[in-house]
Parts: C-alpha cells; sequence; structure tokens
C-alpha cells in the first residue's frame, strides 16, 4: 500500500489533520483581527505624533508571551520569535501609516 494510500484511509489521521486546518484558519483570523486593530493603533499614533516603536512595550511583551508559551507547554524561544515577527510587520504598517499622514486642516489649526 503507497503512502498516499494508507493516509487516504487512515481516519485518525484525517481527524487529526482536519483538527490542524481548523487551528490554522483560526489563526489566520486571529491574525486578521489583530492586525484590524493595530492599524487602528498605528493611526491612532500617526494623528498624535506617537512613534511607531515602543520598544519599552515590546520588551514587556516579549516578556509576556515568553511566561505564556511556557505555561501552555510550548518552546518560549518559538513564541518569542513568532512574536517579534509579527511586531516587526505591525511596525512596518505603523512607519507607511505615519508616512502618509498628513494632518488635516483642523489638527493644523490646534497646533
Amino acid at each position: 500500500m503507497s503512502v498516499l494510500a494508507a493516509q487516504a484511509v487512515d481516519p485518525e489521521l484525517a481527524r487529526l489533520r482536519d483538527s490542524i486546518d481548523n487551528f490554522d484558519a483560526a489563526l489566520i483570523h486571529l491574525l486578521a483581527e489583530r492586525f484590524r486593530c493595530t492599524q487602528r493603533v498605528g493611526e491612532l499614533k500617526a494623528r498624535k505624533g506617537i512613534p511607531p516603536s515602543d520598544p519599552d512595550r515590546e520588551a514587556r511583551q516579549v516578556a509576556r508571551l515568553r511566561t505564556l508559551a511556557v505555561e501552555a507547554k510550548l518552546d518560549p524561544d518559538f513564541a518569542e520569535k513568532f512574536l517579534a515577527f509579527v511586531v516587526k510587520e505591525v511596525i512596518r504598517h505603523h512607519q507607511t501609516i505615519a508616512a502618509n499622514h498628513a494632518p488635516s486642516v483642523e489638527e493644523q489649526r490646534k497646533s
């Protein structure tokens, strides 16, 4: 029996793969929601003149997520790398938003 045929008939393998597919879909939807929120943060930062990056917050987040990873029995180094990847993308978005932010007439009047 070929590997493909064995995989096709193994109901436990199919069930586990269906679960993995569901987790992957959930991760994508959670990331999309997270980026919608960070987009709003970027817009607020741009309006208020706050820098795109906040190294102190990022350091706190790394520590917090490393702790969560340990509690969840996930490799904390992996969790930190994943967060670094996400944060790098968020900062890139915030930099783009800041670069494209033109103060409104009302904002200029307040200055």
